[in-house]
């Protein structure tokens, strides 16, 4: 049974001739009259009475006619949805953002799309980056903006930008000499990201470089949130790191005090999505957006970051 054999039968029922019908869907008589033929042998039915004037539905064409218009009318519906998401007329854009996206956007991404595409739904999930790649991995998101490292397998990667991550302390003293990751480890330190403590990307530059060192990191305080961190440095609780973006948000604490790691460390931002996907067009305008904003922002005053990739790349990477 095929959409084509359904949209004959239709039109027949509804012009009670075969030739009618025809003109309807701009078809000869003779292919109408053989796409309900075949329809009939399909279903083991008459479909229609022929009498001399007209066709007359039988009992099996008229159980079958309400259901081959709604079949019809939803294939016709599903194409128009697909044709007003190729056009950005509707559909949904879905991507992951880190957490400290804000610091990196000139403007506020969702407002952007939004204005530009009015028919078109925005899902924008801000989390830890570790679980953004996990969700872009499992399919519940189209693409993400990420910090590397992640566990990139069967994922595309592209790094965009990089941003120093510094230490930060309200003692001055602490700031005055850049810290060796063996200082690190035996300072009272207030970190951040407290879920993903052994997964988010900046966690894992420090484990990993500790691990070298031989020594362990064991923060004194782990809370889920940068400005609760920063809060407990400006009371002396401890001392914390951040990326360089973020010393220059209003949301910084007044009477911190920063300095670059003695081996400087970086957080390098990427967009990811699945290898080999193809995103869809709102994804992908939302991505295309996204990378615009990136890089307007790094071209004001307010700038931290260093951007490594050019638009070639990320149209390569868009598709």
């Amino acid at each position: 049974m095929t959409l084509t054999q359904l949209q004959a039968f239709i039109a027949a029922a509804r012009a009670g001739t075969f030739t009618a019908a025809a003109e309807a869907l701009n078809m000869s008589q003779p292919a109408v009259s053989d796409l309900v033929r075949r329809l009939e042998e399909e279903l083991h039915a008459k479909l229609f009475v022929r009498g001399s004037r007209a066709l007359r539905l039988t009992s099996a064409g008229e159980q079958l006619l309400p259901h081959a218009e709604q079949s019809v009318t939803s294939a016709e519906l599903g194409e128009k949805a697909v044709r007003s998401q190729q056009e950005l007329g509707g559909g949904t854009a879905t991507f992951g953002l880190l957490r400290n996206a804000d610091y990196y956007f000139r403007a506020d991404l969702a407002k952007r799309f939004r204005r530009r595409y009015p028919k078109v739904r925005v899902r924008l999930i801000g989390q830890n980056s570790a679980e953004t790649a996990g969700d872009v991995a499992a399919g519940v998101l189209e693409a993400g903006l990420v910090t590397l490292p992640i566990d990139d397998d069967a994922m595309d990667v592209l790094p965009l930008a990089r941003d120093e991550v510094v230490y930060v302390s309200a003692n001055p003293e602490h700031t005055r000499t850049p810290p060796t990751i063996e200082s690190c480890c035996s300072a009272a330190l207030v970190l951040y990201d407290a879920h993903y403590a052994t997964s988010d990307p900046a966690r894992r530059q420090l484990h990993e470089r500790a691990q070298m060192a031989g020594t362990r990191l064991e923060p004194v305080i782990e809370v889920e949130y940068l400005g609760t961190a920063l809060e407990l440095v400006s009371e002396g609780f401890g001392d914390s790191m951040l990326c360089r973006a973020a010393t220059a948000a209003s949301t910084m604490p007044p009477g911190l005090h920063t300095i670059s790691f003695a081996e400087p460390m970086f957080d390098t931002l990427a967009f990811i999505k699945r290898r080999g996907q193809i995103l869809s067009p709102a994804t992908r305008e939302l991505v295309r957006l996204a990378w615009h904003s990136l890089v307007e922002h790094q071209s004001g005053p307010d700038a931290t970051a260093q951007i490594i990739a050019d638009e070639l790349r990320v149209r390569a990477f868009l598709g």
